[in-house]
């Protein structure tokens, strides 16, 4: 160790993780309030099973509401951001720009 110390900027672990940030980041600008399962495995490029895994933790940390309805004899999974969700979100962004804010000020070969 060298002694410094480093920035204290705690991120919510649950956000973090990129697909859970791309997750939550879709449903935030959606147009619509629920988005299907197929569209965010669609548009954000991931895995039926990685979807699930993630929507999971989210809907764990109150994130995410997911309901799950039987339309036309097929079960269609929506899911959509919790209030929550949007302050844990927001407060996210707001931490990630304070770190940007503090490299920005860093002096070039004085990070500290």
């Amino acid at each position: 160790m060298t002694g410094k110390k480093q920035p204290d900027f705690p991120l919510d672990s649950v956000i973090h993780e990129q697909a859970r940030l791309a997750i939550l980041t879709y449903l935030a600008g959606s147009p619509q309030r629920t988005v299907t399962f197929s569209e965010l495995k669609q548009k954000l490029g991931l895995t039926a099973g990685n979807l699930s895994v993630q929507l999971r933790n989210l809907e764990a940390a109150a994130y995410v509401q997911i309901i799950k309805n039987i339309e036309g004899r097929r079960p269609v999974t929506r899911v959509s951001l919790t209030l929550q969700g949007f302050k844990a979100l927001t407060e996210y962004i707001r931490r990630m720009e304070e770190i940007i804010s503090t490299l920005k000020s860093c002096r070039p070969g004085n990070p500290y």
